[in-house]
């Protein structure tokens, strides 16, 4: 049953007055997208909810429409979060609350039926939240050293002598910094993204949904092992100058690349086991 005329007017009313209500925090999480690679996929996770949404719009059609008490409560809910975060200068409930209650305005006017096909495109906003500092800093830490010391005995067992001191990497002739932004926190970010897409694409069940979207995280942290081990190789027989600049950002694609490669390799495997 698709919307009527007057309804497609009222529910592009509240949507307006929803944006005019958070726009508030709409700039500054933009800038936040633009000022850090972490959060550059911020950008895409509007896009591809939209498309999300598109992609189901003939099951939008036919799906009944009703109105739901539930929705309500998550809506109300949401601005009561949104309220106190704002009023408190707090930014990260605020953008989360402003993700719940477009999901809670959309259950609240189309009801369960539609909730349940827009669930997952609208939820899937949470993605553009930039994660905060203080949490990126407190995983980001742990994950540098361990790559750096993994990476560390790649390279010997590739017969190339190295000696490490926390993050630094000591070769015969050159010496290589394992900076923050090589922590891999930035591929584990946009391979869990894909992972979740993959997931809610594949026909598997949900057990193995779940696998789908926790391996991004071991692959990410392969991959940029992967990455750093290369770049300490390519140092040591060619001087730190590899490390930096275009190849730097090349190697970065290049791993980016590999990890979405296996993702969808497990993501091929995890439906064919289905079907057998």
């Amino acid at each position: 049953m698709g919307l009527a005329r007057n309804d497609k007017i009222k529910l592009t009313l509240l949507l307006g007055l929803w944006f005019l209500v958070f726009y508030p925090v709409v700039p500054e999480m933009v800038r936040d997208w633009a000022g850090h690679s972490d959060n550059n996929h911020g950008f895409l996770v509007p896009l591809i909810a939209l498309y999300l949404i598109w992609q189901k719009k003939d099951e939008l059609l036919s799906a009944e429409m009703d109105s739901s008490k539930w929705g309500a409560v998550v809506l109300v809910a949401g601005l009561a979060v949104f309220l106190l975060s704002f009023a408190g200068g707090v930014a990260f409930p605020a953008r989360v609350a402003m993700v719940l209650s477009l999901f809670g305005l959309l259950w609240f006017c189309t009801g369960s039926a539609w909730g349940r096909i827009l669930a997952f495109p609208v939820l899937f906003l949470l993605f553009m939240v930039p994660v905060p500092v203080s949490v990126i800093g407190l995983v980001s830490m742990p994950l540098q050293l361990m790559a750096t010391k993994l990476s560390a005995k790649l390279i010997e067992h590739c017969s190339i002598p190295v000696y490490r001191e926390g993050n630094m990497l000591f070769f015969v002739g050159t010496q290589l910094e394992v900076a923050e932004a090589c922590s891999g926190v930035r591929s584990i970010m946009s391979l869990t993204m894909l992972g979740t897409i993959f997931a809610y694409m594949s026909q598997a069940t949900w057990k193995r949904r779940v696998v789908m979207v926790l391996a991004a995280v071991p692959i990410a942290m392969t991959a940029n092992i992967i990455r750093i081990t290369g770049t300490g190789i390519l140092a040591h027989f060619f001087g730190d100058k590899v490390a930096r600049g275009f190849l730097h950002e090349f190697s970065g694609i290049i791993v980016f690349v590999f990890g979405l490669a296996v993702l969808g390799g497990l993501y091929k495997l995890l439906n064919r086991k289905k079907v057998a």
